[in-house]
């Protein structure tokens, strides 16, 4: 089944339950359009005509309101599963994750900071595009800085070390996250109540400006990343192999994390902290396809592009027309499975 599944489609089939739950979620909301209707919206900008009948208000809900939103989700969660995968690669362990290594925590703190110390920031700083850019500028600063300590933490004369990357990683959020609520304490009420939406996550403030804002950072990562799957396939083996198969160890570490940093970093800055996708996606991908970064990288992306979206759907239609937080819902999906994960490396542990 596993082979069946890596070799004749495993990215098709989720590529089409992709197109299904986009077609869904975008239809879902207190003006329900059927998938057909959407569908044939969407397909009419591109001069293709069905014959299905819908009106124009459902149309402009669909195109303005909604669409972005899903578009969003789906950039979001395909950066951070692909994140999880590389950086799941990298440390060799099925559970680092994005938030583990101080890159989320680096982006939230950076964000933190404008929103407290916003009236005190120059005047231009409040101005044109450097306004409406200036939580996603601070977090893609916090993320980069986050990753260069990190870098500088585990380096040595001879390289980085994995695990001192990793414990570094696990210090340098433990310090953010420190700094972030200490922020969150001498804060006003206003300024606490978007901090706490912020580290919750939601994607509530979707617009077509947003979508393009991220995306060629959600891109390049989307697209450079499975052209290192060989050389993270050999990477897998052990570092001294893979340097006697010619693999640049060294070169292949950065680029993992500063592609995972740019990814994570564009998700945050529009979106706050989502966790547990990076987690939870590789993982499952991993038990269907096999452990070839090959194939593990296009179908993680796919699959985390579903996940945040049916997250999405979910977290605004449960209380509608409240919403929860898509944070939390991915927490709730997320943690379970975390513990499931940890009692199963539990169990393989011989003494």
């Amino acid at each position: 089944m596993k082979k069946i599944l890596t070799y004749a489609g495993a990215p098709a089939l989720l590529t089409v339950i992709l197109i299904v739950v986009v077609l869904v979620a975008t239809g879902t909301g207190a003006m329900h359009v059927s998938p057909l209707q959407v569908l044939a919206i969407l397909l009419q900008k591109v001069h293709i005509h069905l014959p299905v009948v819908w009106n124009g208000n459902a149309e402009a809900v669909l195109l303005v309101i909604r669409l972005p939103r899903v578009v969003l989700s789906v950039l979001i969660g395909a950066g951070l599963a692909l994140a999880g995968a590389a950086l799941q690669g990298l440390f060799r362990n099925p559970m680092a994750d994005p938030g583990l290594i101080g890159i989320s925590g680096g982006a939230s703190l950076a964000a933190v900071l404008v929103i407290v110390f916003q009236a005190a920031l120059p005047v231009w700083f409040s101005v044109g595009w450097i306004h409406y850019y200036a939580m996603n500028i601070a977090a893609f600063a916090g993320a980069f800085i986050a990753a260069w300590l990190v870098i500088r933490i585990a380096h040595t004369d001879s390289g980085s070390a994995v695990a001192v990357m990793l414990l570094g990683g696990i210090a340098i959020n433990a310090l953010c996250m420190a700094f972030t609520w200490l922020l969150a304490y001498i804060s006003t009420n206003e300024q606490l109540r978007s901090i706490v939406f912020w580290t919750m996550g939601s994607l509530g403030g979707a617009t077509w400006q947003t979508v393009l804002a991220v995306l060629p950072f959600i891109l390049i990562p989307i697209i450079w990343l499975p052209r290192l799957s060989a050389a993270l396939d050999v990477f897998s083996l052990g570092e001294q192999e893979a340097r006697q198969m010619g693999v640049p160890v060294q070169s292949l570490k950065i680029k993992l994390l500063l592609l995972s940093t740019m990814a994570i970093a564009a998700g945050v800055a529009v979106a706050g902290v989502i966790g547990f996708v990076g987690l939870i996606i590789p993982h499952i991908v991993r038990q269907f396809t096999g452990p070839s970064y090959t194939i593990l990288f296009p179908c993680a992306a796919l699959a985390g592009a579903i996940l945040l979206t049916v997250a999405d759907l979910f977290s605004r239609t449960i209380i509608a027309p409240a919403e929860l937080p898509v944070g939390v819902v991915t927490a709730l999906l997320g943690a379970p499975f975390f513990i499931w994960l940890i009692l199963k490396e539990k169990s393989a542990i011989r003494i």
